[in-house]
């Protein structure tokens, strides 16, 4: 059975409802496509909008809220020391899908995207999000990262989100 049934989630014009992992009343969080590092998420506002300034005081608040507490849970599961989160808030900025997301990645001592190799990264052509979705599959140059994955791991993240709130007793 689907994860959100009857329900059709869009990160801009694209259908990512089986990479989406955890939904509130404004946002939605999701695997990514092509993680910059292994934890490597994005979250999103429900409504279909390009910019920070084109959200509501409510949907910017539940997404910070959501960023933070996805958070918890990723510290938790990939034993990370910091994180990265980035919004290219417009084309200019690099962003490649209208449709606001936070990226949300999990740092650790000594890892790959240390300095300022993620930043990089989100600016060119492995942060290119909107390509990978429209490439997905073709594109032969990413590491293999296909659609069962993606679920595998969507629901992997949904039971640990569970787990979180449990333990709070939210």
């Amino acid at each position: 059975m689907p994860p959100f049934p009857g329900r059709t989630i869009m990160f801009g014009p694209f259908n990512v409802t089986s990479q989406v992992f955890h939904t509130t009343p404004h946002s939605f969080a999701l695997v990514n496509l092509k993680p910059l590092l292994p934890g490597h998420i994005l979250v999103s506002p429900l409504r279909v909008k390009a910019r920070l300034s084109d959200l509501t005081q409510d949907e910017i608040a539940d997404l910070f809220l959501t960023v933070t507490r996805i958070q918890k849970t990723l510290e938790r599961v990939y034993k990370a020391d910091a994180f990265n989160v980035a919004v290219q808030d417009g084309e200019a900025a690099g962003q490649t899908v209208p449709h606001v997301h936070c990226h949300v990645i999990p740092r650790t001592k000594g890892d790959p995207g240390g300095g300022d190799k993620v930043h990089e990264w989100l600016e060119g052509e492995e942060g290119d999000v909107g390509r990978h979705q429209r490439e997905w599959p073709r594109d032969e140059d990413r590491k293999p990262r296909g659609k069962e994955e993606m679920e595998r791991e969507a629901r992997w993240l949904r039971e640990e989100l569970e787990k979180d709130r449990e333990g709070a007793n939210l």
